[in-house]
């Protein structure tokens, strides 16, 4: 029931068409071994009427009569019996386990290679948990159809079948009596089935929001939010409220479970006293044998366990397929961002890069996400966004470096991301040394231009990992000539562990700036033609900025550059400048003739920019009077 009480909005939908069809062909890989299962529950369900029947045989035949040969006899194929079931309980639990782990393998590895090719709008919207929920409650929910679904539903059904068989070949009586004692066991099996799958279903949203909180407290921004607003006791507050409420549900689930089984254990006394009662008055009379009423008894033992996992097929089969529909759910999320078939690999030169008449809005909801995968989604009823580029066209040329600037929420950030192709535009075109990114594959494009933004990421690894990642093959020397480069190898020579210190979630283990050059190392082992840089010095200290200030004229020497201005010092080198504002260009130019134009670019040098000049004892004042 896990995975149907995680989602009502799920667990209420009729499942789409043609979901049984496609389950098969995830199981087409496993025939041969889902055949052999098979076969393995055929036989060992019908060894349950194996040992009853033996007992008979061993009263009747054997005690009764004094044959001590056929005691003997049966009492070794009892043991026999009882090995055999052993070994067929061992071999189909390796089965089930090489389908069913196999299934997990083969959904686990196709979710996660879907997602990891989504685009960024997927992931801005998509809470992490619940996505990582689909690579772990509901793959492990969907392989259940096949393991133990698939296992229960075949194995007690042919049980249950061979135990009433015998049963009515041994006494029509006894069986007819028993199955009318039936509604007794099936209305409270119904009734309490429905209760104790109600309070799971609530104790998985309880949980939920208790793990969600854990999850968000727990990583470094988090805490570090929880302890700078000084709010710990409200946070033991309301964690210990949910807490309390998953205890208090977690003794309903156990006192529900308890009178659950209890009302069947009582049933099946009920049902083994008639059987007793009637059997043994039809035992005095001669109409049957002692060892039939004992072989009756035993067997209706063998009847209700069978008749539990039955009573709640419905459900087990529905939470196996509601379960696979949800990770077909993801897997159907179409790829916003996608390589063409036909698309052309880029090769390595000095890179021009062209915007043309580009327009861009950012995607709606339900182009790029999911409601079940947004803890918080909200309808959006939104037909169409708001452009946020417009017309935007320039040129950078090959080793130019041109400079973005512009009130914050212009559309500066956009228009770098598109250049990597983190998104499509809308109308217009990028291209680069005049090709369509479109029109070039991913791993050409990647190798090409290379990005760092204000706030880099770090895996939690070591500084070697995170430089591997961006050059798997770069030797110890090239990994220590690109920190050299980067400002920090005296850095890493003086850390105890070097390159293999480990630098914490998301890099919190070194300062900001320690974090931005080591970015910057990563960007020179990549060697890129194009540099991307996404405000690389913002909100660093003046000894920070001005060593990534000296990592970043070794990352931009000799490419093109697409950068947005932090530093006047950037501005001034600039061979471009690009004013953004409301998604369009409306000034470019250099430094020298945007100030002596006197337009947006002087008024944003006179409020972002002249106390930097002050500093730097730059006289552009006379600029600004003419």
């Amino acid at each position: 029931m896990r995975s149907m009480s995680r989602d009502d909005s799920v667990t209420k939908k009729q499942l789409a068409r043609g979901t049984f069809r496609r389950i098969l062909g995830y199981a087409r890989p496993y025939r041969s071994v889902i055949v052999a299962f098979l076969i393995t529950l055929i036989f060992d369900a019908l060894l349950v009427v194996a040992g009853p029947l033996l007992f008979r045989r061993i009263v009747d035949d054997g005690i009764l009569q004094g044959n001590s040969t056929v005691v003997t006899i049966c009492a070794i194929l009892v043991a026999l019996v009882a090995v055999v079931d052993v070994a067929l309980g061992l071999l189909g639990r390796w089965y089930s386990s090489r389908i069913g782990e196999g299934l997990i393998f083969d959904l686990r590895t196709q979710v996660f290679g879907h997602v990891q090719r989504q685009s960024v709008a997927f992931f801005t919207r998509t809470q992490t948990g619940a996505l990582v929920s689909r690579l772990n409650n509901d793959v492990m929910g969907a392989q259940q159809a096949f393991t133990s679904t698939l296992s229960g539903v075949v194995g007690n059904a042919i049980s249950l079948v061979v135990v009433l068989i015998a049963m009515f070949v041994l006494s029509w009586q006894i069986t007819l009596l028993s199955l009318i004692l039936l509604p007794l066991f099936l209305f409270p099996a119904k009734w309490m089935g429905r209760k104790i799958q109600g309070l799971a279903r609530e104790s998985m949203v309880l949980n939920a929001e208790m793990g969600t909180q854990m999850t968000e407290r727990f990583n470094v921004a988090g805490a570090l939010l929880v302890k700078l607003f000084g709010r710990p006791a409200e946070e033991d507050d309301a964690f210990s409220s949910r807490a309390g409420r998953v205890r208090d549900i977690g003794i309903r689930q156990a006192m529900a479970g308890r009178v659950f089984f209890s009302s069947l254990t009582l049933v099946a006394a009920l049902a083994t006293a008639v059987a007793y009662g009637v059997g043994g008055n039809l035992v005095i009379s001669g109409v049957l044998t002692l060892g039939t009423l004992l072989a009756l008894t035993a067997l209706l033992a063998q009847l209700y366990g069978p008749l539990t996992a039955l009573s709640n097929v419905r459900v087990d089969v529905m939470t196996a397929l509601v379960s696979f529909e949800r990770v077909f759910e993801v897997l159907d999320l179409p790829t916003l961002v996608q390589e063409r078939p036909d698309a052309q690999a880029l090769v390595r030169q000095p890179h021009t890069i062209e915007f043309e008449h580009v327009a861009f809005r950012y995607p709606l909801a339900d182009e790029v996400s999911l409601a079940s995968l947004e803890s918080i989604a909200r309808s959006d009823t939104r037909t169409t966004n708001e452009l946020v580029l417009k017309d935007v066209t320039f040129q950078a040329k090959p080793g130019q470096l041109v400079a973005l600037v512009g009130p914050s929420g212009a559309g500066k950030t956009t228009i770098t991301t598109l250049v990597s192709r983190l998104y499509d535009v809308t109308s217009g075109s990028v291209r680069i040394d005049g090709v369509d990114v479109r029109d070039v594959t991913f791993e050409s494009l990647h190798k090409i231009v290379g990005v760092v933004s204000q706030d880099a990421h770090m895996f939690h690894d070591t500084i070697r990992a995170n430089l591997l990642y961006a050059a798997p093959d770069a030797s110890e020397q090239q990994l220590l000539a690109a920190c050299a480069d980067a400002q920090i190898a005296d850095l890493i020579a003086d850390l105890p562990e070097g390159l293999d210190t480990v630098v914490g979630d998301r890099g919190h283990r070194l300062s900001g700036g320690e974090k931005q050059r080591l970015a910057l190392a990563r960007l020179l082992l990549k060697a890129p033609g194009i540099v991307v840089l996404d405000e690389a010095t913002a909100h660093l200290d003046s000894e920070s900025e001005a060593a990534v200030q000296r990592a970043l004229a070794t990352a931009l020497e000799g490419r093109t550059s697409l950068v947005i201005a932090h530093r006047l010092s950037t501005i001034r080198d600039a061979d471009q400048i690009l004013v953004v504002d409301d998604g369009t260009v409306v000034e470019r130019g250099t430094h020298d003739e945007l100030l002596a134009r006197g337009g947006m670019y002087a008024d944003l040098y006179r409020t972002q920019f002249a106390s930097q000049a002050d500093n730097m004892g730059l006289a552009d004042e006379a600029l600004l009077r003419g």
